[in-house]
C-alpha cells in the first residue's frame, strides 16, 4: 500500500482524494494525511459537497484534528511552510503536492529537504526536473531513485497523445492550439485588484478573456521534434468545467478525415485505452464533467483541408482526467520501487 499525503486540498487536491475512493485504486493508495491552511470543518463540508463533481458517495465525518473518509482517518495539518511539518514522522512514501505553489525545481527541494521522500509536483515544473510524465506516453520513463516528478499539466496530458498519435500517422510540420479552457480559481467573480495579470482582474463569469499558456513548453519537452513548431494561445470562458483544445497541423503526407477518424477509434481500443477516447455523437462540454480520460476526440468535428492542414476538436475534464492521471502516474511509480 503506497502512503501518500496530500499538500494543498483545492480543486485538485480534493479531485484526487475524491477519484481515489470513487476509481480503482483504493487498495492500492492510502492518503494518510492532507496539508491546508483552512479550518477542519470547512474542509470536511467541500469535501461532502461539491457543485462541479456532485456529492462525495463516502461518509465523511471529523474527529479531532482528523477527517474521517469511509472509515479511514486521515490527519488534517495546516502548515505553509513544509519546513513545519515532520514529514517522516508520517511516514508517507509519496507528497501529492497540489496546491500550485511549488513549480520550481528549488522551491520542490524544500520538501525534499524537510523529510519528504518523493513528490509528485499537479503543475507543469522546469526544466531541471527530473522527469516530466505524461501518463500513457512516456511514465515508463519513471525510475525508482527519482525524488521530484512533474505529471505536466490537463492540456499537455490532452494534447501529447493527441500529437504522438498524427506524428505517428502523417508526420506533423507545424501548426496552432487555441484551448478554451474553463474558468479558474485565480479569476474574481467581480473585477479585483488580485493580481498585475490586467486580464485576469476581469470578472470570469462576464467575459470570454485570453491568458497565458506554458503549453508550447509542454509540447516540446514531451515532444522535443515539434518544440518551436506549435503556437498556442488559451482563453478562459464562463463555465465551471471541462475546457477544449481547438488544434491545426500541417501533416508531412496527406490524409482524409476518414483515415484520421478511423486511426484515432483505433488508439482509443489500443496503445491510449483510457487515456484517449472517441466519439461520433453530438456534444456539449458538460458531457464530459467527471470524465477520466485524459482526451476525447470529437469525430463529428475533424476536418481535412487539401488534404494536409487537420483540424480536431479534443475535449478533456481538466480537473477530474488530471487528478485520476496523477494517480496513475503515483500508482506507477509505487510499482518501480517494488521491483527495485
Amino acid at each position: 500500500m503506497l502512503r501518500v499525503a496530500i499538500n494543498g486540498y483545492g480543486r485538485i487536491g480534493r479531485s484526487v482524494l475524491r477519484a481515489l475512493y470513487e476509481g480503482g485504486y483504493r487498495d492500492q493508495i492510502q492518503v494518510v494525511a492532507i496539508n491546508e491552511l483552512s479550518d477542519l470543518e470547512t474542509i470536511s463540508y467541500l469535501t461532502r459537497y461539491d457543485t462541479t463533481h456532485g456529492r462525495f458517495p463516502e461518509a465523511v465525518t471529523t474527529e479531532q484534528g482528523c477527517l474521517i473518509v469511509a472509515d479511514d482517518k486521515i490527519q488534517v495539518l495546516a502548515q505553509e511552510d513544509p519546513n513545519d511539518i515532520d514529514w517522516q514522522a508520517l511516514n508517507i512514501d509519496l507528497l501529492l503536492e497540489c496546491s500550485g505553489s511549488f513549480s520550481t525545481v528549488e522551491k520542490a527541494q524544500t520538501f525534499i529537504d524537510a523529510g519528504v521522500p518523493r513528490l509528485l509536483l499537479s503543475q507543469p515544473a522546469d526544466a531541471d526536473a527530473q522527469a516530466t510524465i505524461v501518463y500513457g506516453f512516456n511514465h515508463k520513463h519513471i525510475e525508482p531513485e527519482q525524488k521530484v516528478i512533474s505529471a505536466a499539466s490537463c492540456t499537455t496530458n490532452c494534447l501529447i497523445p493527441v500529437l504522438d498519435a498524427l506524428s505517428s500517422l502523417v508526420g506533423v510540420e507545424h501548426g496552432t492550439t487555441q484551448t478554451i479552457h474553463s474558468a479558474m480559481n485565480d479569476q474574481p467573480v467581480i473585477d479585483a485588484y488580485h493580481t498585475k495579470d490586467l486580464r485576469l482582474t476581469r470578472a470570469a463569469l462576464s467575459s470570454i478573456i485570453p491568458v497565458d499558456t506554458g503549453l508550447a513548453k509542454g509540447i516540446g519537452r514531451m515532444l522535443p521534434e515539434l518544440g518551436s513548431k506549435i503556437a498556442c494561445n488559451a482563453v478562459r470562458v464562463p463555465t465551471l468545467n471541462v475546457s477544449v483544445i481547438d488544434m491545426v497541423v500541417r501533416t508531412h503526407k496527406p490524409v482524409t478525415v476518414e483515415r484520421v477518424n478511423e486511426y484515432f477509434k483505433l488508439l482509443s481500443q489500443t496503445k491510449y485505452a483510457g487515456i484517449l477516447g472517441y466519439s461520433e455523437e453530438a456534444h456539449a462540454s458538460v458531457d464530459f464533467n467527471h470524465d477520466a480520460r485524459s482526451v476525447i476526440i470529437d469525430a463529428t468535428q475533424t476536418k481535412v483541408v487539401d488534404g494536409r492542414l487537420v483540424k480536431l476538436l479534443c475535449w478533456f475534464d481538466n480537473e477530474w482526467a488530471y487528478a485520476n492521471r496523477m494517480l496513475d502516474v503515483a500508482s506507477y511509480w509505487a510499482q518501480k520501487l517494488q521491483e527495485k
